[in-house]
């Protein structure tokens, strides 16, 4: 179990009645006291705001679903309480699973080509946001696994499983009822996952981390794709 940060102060005094009187009306005496037991906290915000999209991995086999579809990404805020340093990162905050196949009406349905017809694919989101809050807040530190290659936080909510994922999503097997926030930054999450590892050892302990998600205006149900994976349709709750 790791102690504390001991913060330590420095009193002098000439008052007999004090508790950091050194005897004899030294005034110049110098007492070490132990002021406060100080533990520090990482905090990780996930936001409402859209800055991007990145292509992620569907898990399918089949030749006849895309093997990638593109998804929405939201800023990510990191920080602590000791050195305030902000770190800005890219993250999913919805999980995509395949539903159904579609073809869409055409010229080559018209004359009978069906197999010509442009084919499109329904992913179904499984998305996690705050129910009661417009901000929810959950302590994570209890829960996570780390390495230089990999960086996972789990919690629960309400019977839900939730997953706070950096590292090469090649090895994120992706599970039903299970929602995942995946990190996203130029080299497999390693710039996330050095962050975390130098504030854990700027501040001497492993710290607190706390996960802040902002609840957005609109959710979205599902996506429609092509077969190359490029959103188009998004079909929102």
């Amino acid at each position: 179990m790791p102690f504390p940060e001991l913060n330590l102060s420095l009193g002098l005094t000439d008052n007999k009645g004090s508790v950091f009187y050194a005897g004899s009306g030294e005034g110049d005496v110098v007492v070490r006291t132990d002021s406060a037991l100080k533990k520090h906290t990482i905090s990780i915000i996930i936001s409402e705001q859209e800055v991007g999209t990145v292509n992620l991995k569907t898990f399918f086999e089949s030749s006849e679903i895309p093997v990638e579809i593109e998804v929405p990404t939201y800023q990510m805020i990191v920080t602590d309480d000791k050195t305030n340093e902000k770190e800005i990162y890219k993250v999913t905050r919805d999980t995509f699973f395949f539903k159904e196949k579609t073809t869409k009406k055409g010229i080559w349905s018209f004359f009978g080509l069906k197999f010509l017809a442009p084919k499109n694919f329904l992913f179904e989101n499984i998305p996690f946001e705050p129910l009661k809050e417009e901000i929810e807040v959950f302590d994570i530190s209890k829960y996570r696994k780390l390495n230089n290659e990999e960086l996972c936080y789990t919690f629960q909510k309400e019977n839900q499983n939730i997953q706070l994922f950096a590292g090469d999503i090649n090895t994120l097997k992706i599970e039903k009822g299970t929602s995942y926030f995946i990190v996203v930054d130029e080299n497999k999450g390693k710039r996330f996952i050095g962050d975390i590892l130098y504030r854990e050892k700027f501040l001497k302990l492993t710290p607190k981390v706390t996960l802040s998600i902002i609840k957005r205006k609109k959710v979205s149900k599902a996506i429609e794709t092509g077969y190359n994976g490029k959103m188009d349709r998004v079909i929102y709750i």
